[in-house]
């Protein structure tokens, strides 16, 4: 992990350090104010629907430990997004575009600098379908013409520059290379069930390096789909061109070489792999109930600061030293184990948290912080489960190597039961919370699961190493498993042998011991000579 983490940092965009949430680092807001067509009132519902997508689209992005809250009332409630660190572009525009969705037919292809108009249009009557050219009028292709795509203002993408679905629209490629006259809308936005990215597979099952958005239509769009693709498919280019409009603007515009009959098509263009991913992100989550306009956009400092994260670290290797002390103090040179067990744990979250950081956008907050000092007890607890049990063996008169393997088969049965409650904990606080809660079970989740795999595939290993060892298997009275010091009723010395805990091994034998079946023959003979008396 840590060498993936290195080399994150060298060649790629990763970093040593994770991130920070918004109250530890700061980070963008915006202010956006709701814009409806005629008036329209305003409801709450609006407002909450609009911020259950925008904290799905920022979260699917990979964004984690934002704020999306509303401000005000009635007609004057706008919604308040605050991102931490530094968000991309593409991360902005999830949150300012309405993301509203048409397929449209490609009627006319152009050059993106503004010409001079054609005066040459035909009078072709009344459009037999949404591919006729009977649709570039005179006025249409007038405004195709005076078209400036280089321009960057036409380029800003909402949802106002869609037009009307049953007229043409005169728009630009997202990039500005290309612009477009486009028929009447064959199939809406919310006509889609679901999206999804990836490379591209062909007929055989193999993959290529062409990134593609893949959809899947409901039954509405599965037929507007057939019919759109039925009539497509047989046309000259540019008419055989099927356009992706998004907010106004061309995404992609792909010929169509198939007819489409079961709902499920494929998007491909000059995807990369962010572009794609945004795309299915966007349309995944469908259009926003409102269209916004941005009030404001500044940078705002860290609510909490590094100085509350200091005092959380250092709160934390506060109660790390304790449990270390109480360790060597409990468990002799057996706490080294733990130490061992738990700087390995400390250091595979550390690595944890930041290959997250790096690959899935996610940010510690002090929540979070606190999440992983709750977890220094609940990893020691592990440890001090599983050491008991051995001692409990031990005294019961057992070897080291016995008493390891019989404790540990008690104690991960204990261990996996406590570990169970507090990951099922943590899961359901994560989706049941937002914001800072949520950090908090996320780390308190993800350090349940290291300290499973630590103390099953290091601490009893180790343990198991260590009770072969002469300075364990004899305890030694600093060892921590010295038996006399346990109270163990007898201890077994080898050759079918015990002895008492003060009893010596070995010297002078005044007497023959007895082995452990004499012990027992002895014991029950004991008990049946009591029994004969009573009778």
């Amino acid at each position: 992990m840590f060498g993936a983490l290195f080399a994150g940092a060298k060649w790629s965009n990763g970093t040593l350090v994770p991130k920070l949430a918004l109250d530890l680092e700061g980070g963008t807001q915006l202010i956006l104010q709701p814009v409806t067509r005629g008036n329209q009132q305003i409801t709450d519902q609006d407002i909450t629907q609009a911020i259950d997508i925008m904290r799905q689209r920022v979260d699917a992005s990979g964004v984690s430990e934002a704020q999306i809250t509303s401000q005000g009332s009635g007609q004057n409630r706008n919604i308040v997004v605050a991102l931490p660190g530094t968000p991309s572009k593409e991360t902005l525009d999830l949150v300012r575009q309405s993301a509203q969705m048409f397929f449209r037919p490609v009627l006319k292809i152009g050059a993106p600098a503004a010409g001079t108009p054609d005066k040459a249009a035909a009078n072709l009557g009344t459009p037999a379908n949404n591919s006729d050219p009977a649709w570039l009028t005179q006025d249409v292709l007038d405004t195709f013409a005076t078209l400036d795509c280089t321009d960057p203002k036409n380029l800003s993408g909402t949802g106002n520059q869609s037009g009307d679905p049953a007229k043409p629209l005169v728009t630009c490629s997202k990039d500005g290379t290309t612009k477009y006259v486009l028929g009447p809308v064959d199939v809406y936005g919310k006509d889609l069930s679901s999206a999804n990215s990836g490379l591209k597979t062909t007929q055989t099952g193999q993959l290529t390096n062409e990134w593609v958005v893949n959809l899947k239509l409901n039954a509405s769009g599965t037929t507007a789909f057939r019919d759109a693709s039925t009539r497509l498919v047989d046309l000259t280019s540019p008419r055989n061109q099927f356009a992706i409009v998004l907010d106004g603007l061309v995404i992609s515009a792909p010929r169509m070489d198939s007819i489409i009959p079961n709902g499920q098509a494929e998007i491909s263009g000059s995807f990369t792999r962010e572009s794609a991913a945004t795309l299915a992100r966007q349309l995944n989550f469908g259009a926003l109930p409102l269209t916004f306009t941005v009030q404001s956009e500044q940078q705002i400092s860290a609510t909490l600061g590094s100085e509350q994260l200091q005092r959380g670290i250092l709160a934390g290797l506060i109660g790390l030293a304790l449990v270390v002390v109480y360790s060597i103090f409990q468990y002799r040179a057996l706490g080294f184990v733990t130490i061992l067990s738990l700087a390995v744990a400390a250091g595979a979250t550390y690595a944890l948290i930041g290959l997250l950081s790096w690959t899935q956008g996610y940010r510690l907050s002090l929540p979070g912080v606190a999440g992983l000092i709750v977890a220094i007890g609940i990893t020691a607890d592990s440890f001090i489960v599983y050491f008991e049990r051995v001692r409990d063996e031990l005294r019961d008169g057992r070897t080291l190597p016995a008493a390891v393997s019989q404790g540990w088969s008690r104690a991960k049965r204990t261990i996996l039961a406590s570990d169970t409650v507090n990951f099922l904990a943590a899961l359901v606080l994560y989706f049941l919370a937002v914001g800072g809660v949520r950090g908090f079970a996320f780390t308190l989740g993800l350090t349940t699961i290291v300290d499973l795999a630590v103390v099953f595939m290091l601490t009893h290993p180790v343990l198991a190493l260590l009770a072969k060892t002469r300075f364990f298997a004899e305890g030694h009275r600093f060892s921590g498993l010295d038996p006399s010091a346990l109270g163990a009723r007898t201890r077994y010395v080898g050759r079918g042998r015990v002895v008492g805990p003060d009893e010596p091994a070995e010297g002078g034998e005044p007497e023959r011991r007895l082995t452990i079946a004499e012990r027992r023959a002895a014991a029950n003979a004991g008990s049946g000579s009591t029994e004969g008396k009573d009778a």
